[in-house]
């Protein structure tokens, strides 16, 4: 066993190294950068394995390494019980991506919001950007917090506390997103997915298991309180909103719209849930296996669970490695971090501000996109100030928006009696019955997203089928492509 607790100034010169080189390849994709096609859907150039990669580093982020991790630690099997519904509901996903694929490129569509604009009308489309919007920046404040979270445990040697950590992920992500748009977001995601498997679900579980004694060790030692499958009302709201958020989650729609063709955005999608689906496991032996290796005091001793997966990996590998495999874990952060601004900025900047703006100009709106990047980061850093854990920052900005959106995305593709009375009633019950439930302090222990969900689904069904005749929609027909 391994067993030692600080860095060596080697591990903080290959974190260094990493953060450094991943400016770098947001400064080196500017040139890339000709129209706003390519910085918000890099052309639509990307093909099957480019898809995978990027798809599979955006679902991880860092709530769904270190705060999952954190999850099983604290609460065991609720870490799966909470992940299954996500690669499900990514598998649906996945199934319907290529006829978003086809959409984007017959009717010029770029974004959720956009396609709404074009089936419901303005009004419609500028209340679901207002919620992607900030839904998505809640996102980013997660990822901050995991960043400042590993910075902060890095406090003792480098003099950083968790607000510097906060404030130089903020920064981290800003230049990079800014400079390169969605080629440098997608291209940064390929070398930090491989990062990820290599230095984090090989790795670390491989040595974790090694410092146990082997996994007949590690079964006899497991608490059977953290192996045992169990439902709460709070796990049943968590559940329903990864299966209903993923209907809408505006950074795999862009994803599909990034892709070259509905073949390459099908591919993409299956894979890279595919390989999300194997860490799942992975994750859950990471969490559950710290006790043995690290103790009952994680909390305590970092003061967020959150730590579990760093502290693993500080624990049980070698000098070098360990820098290797924390670098892999920020790679896992920001390739998260980095998708989700993007959708942001493109949200703020193209659905809302050239709704309002029709004649803004590629130059201009690529320069607004630029200082959006700058901006919306900071109001990241605010959230994650304020909420110090990343899984409990990511299911507060996730369950309002599954609530209010996740049907009404769902309507726009395939039902053609879908209205726009329909979907604006439709969200506006779900965003107000998951607010409300959540501020009633969500009775009977029942998460909001499920209240809120169905109140959306009554809302949108029935006005839709009221005013179908009399408020028909622009039904966006595509015929299939090849690849």
């Amino acid at each position: 066993m391994i067993n030692h607790s600080e860095l060596s100034v080697l591990d903080l010169m290959i974190i260094g190294a990493y953060l450094v080189s991943m400016v770098a390849v947001g400064v080196y994709f500017v040139r890339r950068i000709k129209n706003v096609g390519d910085y918000y859907v890099a052309g639509r150039s990307l093909g099957p394995l480019v898809m995978m990669a990027t798809v599979c580093a955006t679902i991880i982020g860092g709530s769904g390494l270190m705060g999952r991790a954190g999850v099983a630690y604290s609460s065991g099997f609720k870490a799966v019980m909470t992940a299954i519904p996500y690669l499900l509901g990514m598998f649906i996903f996945s199934g319907v991506s290529g006829r978003i694929s086809d959409i984007g490129m017959q009717h010029d569509v770029t974004s959720i919001p956009d396609l709404f604009s074009r089936r419901f009308g303005r009004t419609a489309k500028v209340f679901l950007a207002a919620m992607v919007a900030f839904t998505m920046m809640g996102t980013v404040a997660s990822q901050v917090t995991a960043t400042a979270t590993i910075i902060n445990m890095l406090g003792g040697q480098v003099g950083l506390s968790y607000e510097a950590g906060a404030l130089i992920a903020c920064v981290i992500f800003m230049v990079y997103t800014a400079s390169s748009g969605l080629f440098g977001v997608v291209y940064t995601d390929v070398l930090q997915f491989y990062m990820l498997i290599l230095f984090v679900y090989i790795l670390i579980p491989a040595a974790s298991l090694r410092s146990i004694g082997g996994f007949s060790v590690f079964a006899a030692n497991l608490d059977p309180a953290l192996a045992r499958p169990y439902l709460d009302g709070k796990i049943l709201g968590d559940v329903v909103t990864y299966l209903v958020f993923t209907m809408a989650g505006a950074e795999m729609w862009q994803r599909a719209f990034a892709a070259k063709n509905r073949g390459a955005a099908k591919k993409g999608m299956f894979l890279g849930t595919a390989v999300y689906g194997v860490t799942i496991a992975l994750v859950y032996f990471m969490g559950v296996a710290a006790h043995q290796i690290i103790g009952d005091d994680v909390l305590a001793r970092y003061g967020n669970t959150d730590a579990v997966v760093p502290a693993l990996a500080i624990h049980v590998l070698p000098v070098g490695l360990t820098g290797l495999a924390l670098a892999g874990i920020l790679s896992v952060i920001m390739s998260t971090a980095d998708s989700y601004l993007l959708v942001s900025v493109q949200t703020c900047v193209h659905d809302i501000g050239k709704t309002f703006f029709p004649e803004m100009k590629d130059k201009t709106e690529i320069f607004l996109s630029r200082i959006f990047s700058i901006i919306l980061p900071l109001g990241a850093l605010v959230i994650a100030l304020y909420i110090k854990n990343a899984y409990n920052i990511l299911m507060f900005a996730w369950s309002f928006y599954a609530a209010a959106a996740g049907l009404p995305a769902f309507a726009a593709l395939y039902w053609k009696k879908a209205t726009a009375p329909g979907v604006i009633a439709g969200m506006a019950a779900g965003f107000a019955v998951c607010v409300g439930w959540k501020l009633m302090g969500e009775p009977l222990g029942l998460g909001s997203a499920v209240p809120g969900t169905v109140a959306c689904g009554i809302a949108l069904v029935s006005v839709s089928l009221a005013t179908c005749k009399t408020h028909p929609s622009v039904f966006l027909t595509v015929k299939k492509q090849e690849g």
